[in-house]
């Protein structure tokens, strides 16, 4: 009888144990089993598309797209957001519509610059220059000038190379060197942005007072700046073209670009990403009209007008340059109602820089 027990007691061990181990497996089949008939039917569906459509997850992401919220144990800003519908169509017009229009917009504009400049040339001078000079930009203009100048210019290569590389680049050098050019122009446009904000505010209040409009500006802008009638229109120290591009071009789209890029260039301040998409279309469009304006700036102060260049090189023109262009203002420096620009090397109005006059 003590052998038969102890037999007994060993089986329903064993059973015991069987039991268990079969309730361990079934235990969270039945705890993921839906109570709501619904969920039944969701999930009994999930289970066949899996058998059905093996790898097929497209409905279940539309499910989470639909709630777009889920539980993020993480602080901060949008971390439960597991799809944003509104990335894929900010990506679609980045790289679509915007950069297409920007793109031709760019194309079109150097082609009438290059029409311009074979039909028109080089405006020239209608008298001999006296030889004769006057300090039109001192120093720390130029200076800040050619800071400005220099940084856009980068900014501006930099982001041409990270809208257009994937489709312009990439195909002609290979993704080794594409991505080396990347890298460096994002680190480039990076840093020099902030610099470039900083540099447009400096420089806008340094020119804002010989940019206040004048009852002459009008006049300047009716006649094309000369296109239209004898001779250019007279003008002060700068013409109504000069005024618009620093009203409109450096004040505010500058303005607009840095705040913009400081939104892309800074997101620990928190922004969420649909304000980050806001502002990188924003940035886009600010930075394409910036440079269509800073190309037709660049024409005219180089190819474009004869001895333009000289003015913001050396910071001197010649005196027939400055009677000619900016009439008002030779007037007013010649009676001595405005002074030169202090800078080295200054001669003034009446003394030849070197020699004789004519």
């Amino acid at each position: 009888m003590r052998r038969v027990s102890a037999v007994g007691r060993g089986t329903a061990v064993t059973l015991c144990a069987l039991l268990a181990l079969v309730f361990a497996w079934a235990l969270p089949a039945f705890a993921q089993t839906p109570a709501d008939p619904a969920m039944k039917d969701l999930a009994q569906e999930q289970a066949k598309r899996g058998v059905d459509q093996p790898g097929n997850n497209a409905p279940v992401w539309r499910e989470v797209r639909r709630g777009d919220k889920a539980y993020a144990s993480i602080p901060g800003r949008e971390v439960n957001v597991l799809v944003q519908t509104a990335g894929q169509e900010w990506r679609a017009k980045r790289n679509g519509f915007w950069s297409i229009i920007s793109g031709w917009a760019l194309v079109g504009l150097v082609a009438i610059l290059a029409l311009a400049y074979w039909r028109l040339g080089t405006a020239r001078l209608h008298e001999p220059e006296t030889g004769r000079k006057i300090q039109r930009f001192s120093n720390w203009e130029r200076w800040l000038h050619w800071s400005a100048a220099i940084s856009f210019s980068v900014l501006a290569i930099s982001g041409l190379i990270m809208l257009f590389g994937k489709n312009i680049l990439l195909p002609i050098i290979g993704y080794t060197l594409f991505s080396w050019l990347a890298i460096i122009g994002k680190n480039l446009h990076n840093f020099l942005g902030p610099l470039f904000l900083v540099t447009v505010c400096v420089l806008v209040v340094t020119f804002i007072r010989d940019n206040i409009p004048k009852s002459w500006d009008f006049n300047w802008l009716m006649r094309l700046g000369g296109l239209i009638g004898d001779g250019e229109p007279p003008s002060g120290k700068f013409n109504a073209g000069e005024k618009l591009w620093f009203w409109g071009g450096a004040l505010t789209l500058g303005l607009v670009i840095g705040i913009s890029g400081l939104v892309l260039d800074f997101p620990n301040f928190d922004q969420t990403r649909s304000t980050m998409q806001l502002a990188n279309i924003v940035h886009l469009i600010a930075t394409t009209l910036f440079m269509l304006g800073a190309m037709a700036h660049i024409y005219l102060g180089t190819l474009g007008v004869a001895g333009a260049y000289d003015a913001m090189r050396t910071g001197q023109v010649d005196e027939t340059w400055a009677k000619e262009h900016h009439v008002y203002w030779y007037n007013d420096i010649k009676s001595g109602k405005v002074k030169a620009e202090a800078g080295s090397g200054r001669a003034a109005i009446g003394q030849p820089a070197s020699g004789s006059a004519d």
